[in-house]
């Protein structure tokens, strides 16, 4: 339902007052149980408020059947790539998450963030593009679930953050410490699409200053886009966490936020409906250009300095190749 300050006065439009339904969580075997919850269109919800309003009292009927199939925990990401040349051991990464919610057909959380990337890899692919780093995308599972599939990809391949034995009492609280793989070193960067079907406006830094001058040169092609925010601001609740949790650069795209928080995010009106062709051919386009840009230039994407991160003790001395950046 709506949270609302003043439930008695009617939306005048989607997104006013706060968002339509915001709150929910998956249910899972461990959970206490919780009350049901379900999403009103503005338009059922004012027609309650009117009813109230003149005194009636409305009573609501709801037929709720759901199944719940445990039966078989697996998922799977997938994942393809275009190789590289000269520096092919190295990797830039795109990706998006392709599970969704059940309530709609996932159409922009995340289907279009899916579609998009592959647009951007069959551009590449079709424009003959030889990279001289590895071009790799991934599509995640069980991100809704907590970023399960990016977390276990990047902890596979790039590293972890284990914590220390508990300090004693009234010594300070140890700090995680970072136990990283080879490929660590390989990857120059992962950019995310995963906040609905509009377009795309900027890049957020999540505050790696020394990629500013880089981004900010890469978009300046896409001003008739409307393509043009760098923003030191970070943003969460999808998979970039997944990488710049432990150090390394990962970045999510700013859109136009269209009706993502105010109508479609996580509800039944998650459908085909509410995509935009145009905003999704701009995106990959966008996107298909930053992955072959960081995939050309000499050095691999800055990493924002270890003191930025008072998460994580101090890693192991870098490479060489790092040291010159």
């Amino acid at each position: 339902m709506p949270r609302r300050a003043d439930p008695g006065r009617e939306l005048r439009s989607p997104g006013e007052g706060g968002p339509m339904s915001r709150g929910a969580r998956p249910w899972t075997v461990e959970s206490p149980p919780i009350l049901p919850q379900m999403v009103l269109a503005a338009e059922h919800y004012n027609r309650l408020v009117r009813m109230v309003q003149k005194g009636v009292t409305p009573e609501l009927e709801i037929d709720i059947e759901s199944t719940y199939h445990d039966g078989d925990a697996n998922c799977f990401n997938i994942i393809a790539e275009i190789p590289g040349t000269d520096l092919k051991d190295e990797v830039v990464m795109i990706g998006a998450h392709f599970d969704s919610w059940h309530s709609g057909t996932g159409a922009t959380d995340n289907a279009i963030g899916c579609g998009v990337m592959i647009e951007a890899m069959r551009i590449l692919k079709t424009i003959g593009a030889s990279p001289r780093r590895t071009i790799r995308i991934a599509l995640w599972t069980g991100e809704e679930q907590g970023l399960l599939g990016s977390r276990a990809y990047v902890a596979e391949h790039f590293g972890t953050l284990q914590t220390p034995p508990a300090a004693a009492q009234g010594e300070p609280r140890p700090k995680p410490v970072l136990e990283y793989k080879p490929q660590y070193e390989k990857l120059s960067t992962y950019f995310n699409l995963d906040n609905g079907a509009g377009k795309i406006r900027g890049i957020y830094l999540q505050g790696n200053e020394a990629a500013r001058p880089i981004f900010r040169a890469w978009l300046s092609p896409f001003g008739d886009y409307g393509a043009s925010t760098v923003t030191s601001a970070n943003t969460g609740g999808t998979d970039h966490q997944s990488f710049t949790g432990i150090g390394l650069p990962g970045f999510q795209f700013i859109q136009d936020p269209i009706e993502y928080d105010t109508r479609t995010h996580h509800s039944s009106m998650d459908v085909y409906e509410r995509l935009i062709e145009e905003d999704a051919k701009q995106s990959s386009v966008i996107i298909a250009s930053f992955a072959y840009h960081a995939a050309m230039r000499d050095e691999k994407i800055p990493r924002r300095a270890l003191e930025g991160n008072p998460t994580m003790q101090a890693m192991p001395k870098a490479s060489s190749s790092e040291e010159s950046k």
